[in-house]
């Protein structure tokens, strides 16, 4: 079928979608059936060639540092910034940016894709960079053994055609390194005194397992205090402010600029780079700050041991009222006993206001283990989320959230606050 067409019907779709209150996918599934070449034959046109960005943690608040530092770089860069992170996510946001003949005005594609999904969208499309950030114990029912997972990484590396950049850190994800030939390779990591802020999967169940102490790496965090950080950036350290939240935003903000420096080159124009991170903002539901009624209201994904503890160590409780929303769908993992690997003695003082969603008596249960008081337990998200707000209406909150619930209550805060759309 005709690309013109194609678009025609696809925007159509979108259209009537978002009008129904419809997911961000369904008409990248319409104009994939129709033309499963769109994707391919669309991003074949742009001179930069594909980026892709894929790990278990940080995909979506990287791809968005990535977007905006290639940006400040004078690029035209499209993305899939709906965090829809499977390849019919993909058609959806390029319908939302080709006009009607078909036409994408960029320089280059930068995406976020699922590590599973990614491994077919590699096929069809060879990126010209990949971006491979962690292996961790999160979908473990969707995707296998841990290192099954990392295989999957490998095979999005070994399709990648021109340079990958990979975590030190990770022994997993630093061991691809050894499968690679013809790609330039390079590296973002931490000053080994930061190691045990950011622990790996083996780190974190208590497996001392290391990457190659000797392996350099093209940009190196190396201090972060409160809103500050400071690379080291071709044996040259640099400072700057951040407005990202949380710890773990910090080290993907390293690797954002390790990417960014492989693309560009040598004609990166470093002040605007380092001035384009400093005013990044953390992406949807990934430490990201709305207000309510004159109050912050802060929205944090949590989906594995790793992302839950750096996500407690990142946010004090004291002063604010917390939430905990726990879902068990498809895009959240089935498999909840990760909570058991999670230490939430840090919430004991402050206790937990509400707990939601499918698996709030398994969260409550886990809280009680650690002796973490819990003052309401409601499966009903849209009821629990207003008994939340309406129990202090003055007083800052914080809710942790997986993938579906943060959509729900996103969904259900865009009736009473202004939110970003993310369809």
């Amino acid at each position: 079928m005709l690309r013109p067409l194609v678009t025609v019907i696809g925007k159509t779709v979108k259209n009537v979608a978002k009008l129904r209150g419809g997911g961000s996918a369904l008409p990248g599934l319409v104009v994939e059936r129709i033309d499963p070449n769109f994707v391919a034959n669309t991003l074949s046109t742009l001179p930069m060639g594909v980026v892709v960005i894929s790990g278990t943690n940080g995909k979506t608040t990287t791809t968005k540092m990535v977007v905006q530092l290639l940006e400040s770089q004078d690029l035209k860069v499209f993305t899939n910034r709906t965090g829809s992170n499977f390849s019919r996510g993909v058609a959806a946001a390029l319908l939302g940016e080709i006009n009607i003949k078909g036409k994408l005005n960029a320089d280059i594609a930068v995406l976020e894709l699922d590590e599973a999904h990614a491994v077919h969208f590699v096929d069809k499309i060879p990126p010209r960079y990949s971006l491979l950030l962690n292996v961790m114990r999160d979908q473990l029912d969707r995707f296998g053994e841990i290192d099954h997972t990392a295989n999957l990484l490998r095979h999005i590396a070994n399709k990648t055609t021109d340079a990958v950049v990979l975590n030190r850190e990770d022994p997993r994800v630093a061991n691809i390194a050894k499968s690679l030939s013809k790609q330039q390779i390079s590296f973002f990591g931490l000053d080994e005194k930061l190691v045990k802020f950011f622990p790996s999967d083996d780190g974190l169940h208590g497996n001392n397992v290391k990457s190659k102490t000797n392996t350099i790496a093209d940009v190196t965090l190396s201090k972060f205090s409160g809103d500050s950080a400071t690379f080291l950036i071709n044996d040259k350290k640099v400072t700057t402010k951040l407005k990202l939240n949380g710890i773990y935003n910090i080290f993907n903000a390293a690797a954002a600029i390790a990417l960014v420096r492989t693309i560009i080159g040598n004609g990166i124009n470093q002040p605007k780079l380092i001035e384009a991170l400093s005013n990044v903002t953390p992406a949807f539901g990934r430490g990201e700050r709305l207000t309510l009624n004159d109050k912050p209201l802060e929205l944090v994904l949590v989906k594995n041991p790793s992302g839950f503890k750096l996500g407690l160590e990142s946010f004090s409780p004291s002063g604010y009222i917390t939430m905990i929303a726990i879902n068990d769908n498809y895009a959240d993992g089935r498999d909840m006993s990760w909570l058991w690997d999670v230490d939430f003695s840090s919430l004991r003082k402050a206790g937990v206001k509400q707990i939601s969603g499918t698996r709030a008596y398994d969260m409550a249960l886990r809280l009680q283990y650690d002796e973490v008081p819990v003052k309401n337990v409601d499966t009903d998200i849209k009821r629990a989320l207003n008994t939340f707000i309406n129990s202090a209406p003055k007083t800052p909150k914080r809710i942790y959230c997986t993938y579906t619930t943060m959509l729900a209550i996103r969904r259900e805060l865009s009736k009473k606050i202004k939110v970003e759309d993310i369809r």
